[in-house]
């Protein structure tokens, strides 16, 4: 496990979902866990830019987590399924409500995004 450079910050709800949902594709995992694509080869297809290592550490870690859980099938080859734990389906509402959100100001967004890009200056 990897050492932290910063030390954790666990002091309001904000740092607390920060620490547990942090990580690029968590959210959309989640998302399309709940809507019925379980098994890791189906999320890949969902997530075509996430390498299958990424997808399967943050698996592990909304696993750890307790949002998600993993079932293993006995059979050959080896199948595996993800499904959202109780505690997982509570956060589908607020993702739902923040996805929507950010289709009403999609526009913005887009813009805002584009121009913080555009203004970093390049690393030499």
């Amino acid at each position: 496990m990897r050492e932290r450079k910063i030390p954790l910050n666990l002091n309001c709800g904000l740092d607390l979902a920060g620490e547990v949902l942090y990580g690029k594709w968590k959210i959309r995992l989640l998302w399309f866990i709940n809507a019925g694509h379980k098994r890791p080869s189906e999320l890949q297809r969902k997530i075509p830019d996430a390498s299958r290592r990424v997808l399967n550490v943050q698996l592990n870690e909304l696993e750890a987590h307790g949002l998600i859980k993993k079932k293993i099938f006995a059979v050959v080859p080896p199948k595996v399924e993800y499904s959202l734990t109780s505690f997982g389906e509570t956060i589908i509402p607020v993702i739902g409500t923040l996805g929507k959100w950010a289709d009403e100001n999609e526009n913005r967004l887009r813009d805002l995004i584009q121009n913080i890009n555009i203004k970093q200056p390049e690393e030499n």
